[in-house]
């Protein structure tokens, strides 16, 4: 991964920019204030996990996700590269139940992912929340999918979000999907705690009874996707109404 702070290399700033003005910490702590902010307020859960690029799965990355429950079959998570005050935002998930993604066009299914995988070995984690306090919710999560995209690819030094966003793929327990043990053990080592306990401890969440096949579609078919920019005819005319 690259370096979390907000700085990488020799002192260099990522992005480029200049420090903060006391000015400007004064205008955002009285809009802090006066603002609501109800939005960012609604993440009420932190997620650590692992990520591959859909078109290079050889490329994997330690996230943090920052999650919005809307409703109990949909969740919306803001990405970041760390848990540092100076976090990156490098993309933003959806995740569905399986109910819902039952429902989905069968082409729209092939840019999702299982989360069963995850779940079960221990790589998704709630850093410092006990197991117990979030083993329903582990259970909930093991039946759902999720579509990423990563706008900020981070990880090979990009300074800014640029060129079109990757699609990402989840942990999964066969060849590339296999997350690299170097970086479980950095993981491991930042909070005290051991992935295969987790494992261990996960053993009584139910497996799903059936993963649909179109979700991790690397898996089956060897195909990834990806996102390209073209130059295409402005329209000129708005309809009318």
């Amino acid at each position: 991964m690259a370096a979390t702070t907000g700085t990488h290399g020799q002192g260099e700033q990522i992005p480029p920019g200049k420090p903060m003005s006391t000015e400007q910490h004064m205008l955002d702590k009285g809009a802090q204030m006066l603002q609501s902010l109800t939005p960012v307020k609604q993440m009420n859960q932190h997620v650590c996990t692992f990520a591959l690029y859909n078109h290079d799965m050889n490329r994997q990355i330690e996230t943090h996700h920052y999650v919005t429950r809307l409703n109990q079959d949909f969740l919306q998570c803001a990405v970041y590269d760390s848990d540092h005050s100076t976090a990156r935002l490098i993309g933003v998930e959806y995740i569905v139940s399986d109910r819902i993604f039952e429902t989905l066009p069968e082409e729209e299914q092939k840019l999702w992912h299982s989360h069963a995988y995850e779940i079960k070995s221990g790589l998704w984690v709630n850093p410092r929340a006990p197991e117990m306090v979030v083993k329903r919710e582990l259970e909930n999560i093991a039946k759902t999918y999720g579509k990423f995209w990563c706008t900020w690819q981070t990880d090979r030094g990009d300074k800014l979000p640029i060129g079109a966003p990757a699609l990402m793929m989840s942990p999964q327990a066969v060849n590339l999907g296999m997350i690299k043990p170097e970086l479980i053990q950095k993981r491991d080592d930042k909070y005290n705690m051991s992935t295969d306990a987790m494992k261990k401890s996960r053993l009584e969440i139910a497996e799903p009874e059936w993963l649909n096949p179109q979700a991790d579609y690397w898996k089956q078919h060897g195909k990834c996707f990806v996102v390209d920019v073209e130059d295409v005819e402005m329209k000129k005319r708005a309809p009318f109404p």
